[in-house]
């Protein structure tokens, strides 16, 4: 019997957030669609977050994706632009909760390293890899690469299909109580 699986990718920032769709059918993987959500021309941080939450839920209303993958936030010198990166992530976590869609994450390096083979990789050997992996037209490849480190997102968790999954899978604090439930601790009882 076939089984066909939708994963959005989603590479998360705050002035551009790229967005990837693959369909697996047969354990084989085919692009459906890849963009970005440009935010560049608004001003106001909280509208933007507002903007990823709308378009997000849009994109899943629309490609009705059975999983997500969304990168994680690598840590850099600049702590304002990683709680910009943090809060851009989270509200399409947010999303992807509100429509009840399973969230798996992944650091940047395991992702290019899943797709080229080397962790150090640059975004351009990432989309090259990706056109050759997916049979691509190169000239269709967008200008943002955004685009194709969120389609490598999506990829990289068509890879890890059948392997163990990670702790951080979860679907919501409830989904982690339950995963979870030998590490909670109990309250000692007062004597």
């Amino acid at each position: 019997m076939k089984t066909e699986k939708i994963i959005l990718g989603i590479d998360p920032g705050t002035n551009v957030m790229g967005y990837g769709v693959i369909k697996v059918l047969s354990n084989k993987a085919e692009m459906v669609a890849m963009g970005v959500i440009d935010m560049r021309k608004i001003s106001d941080m909280y509208l933007r977050l507002g903007m990823i939450f709308e378009r997000v839920s849009g994109i899943i209303k629309e490609y009705l994706p059975d999983e997500m993958a969304i990168e994680a936030p690598f840590f850099g010198k600049n702590v304002q632009s990683m709680l910009k990166l943090g809060r851009a992530q989270g509200v399409a976590i947010a999303a992807a909760i509100h429509h009840d869609i399973p969230i798996h994450e992944y650091a940047p390096l395991k992702i290019k390293m899943a797709i080229t083979g080397n962790g150090q990789a640059s975004k351009e050997q990432v989309q090259g890899m990706l056109v050759r992996l997916l049979h691509l037209d190169a000239s269709d490849t967008p200008k943002f690469l955004d685009a194709t480190d969120a389609l490598g997102a999506a990829y990289c968790h068509f890879l890890q299909q059948g392997k163990p999954e990670s702790d951080s899978n979860y679907r919501g604090w409830k989904d982690f109580v339950n995963k979870n439930k030998d590490r909670i601790c109990s309250r000692p009882s007062a004597s």
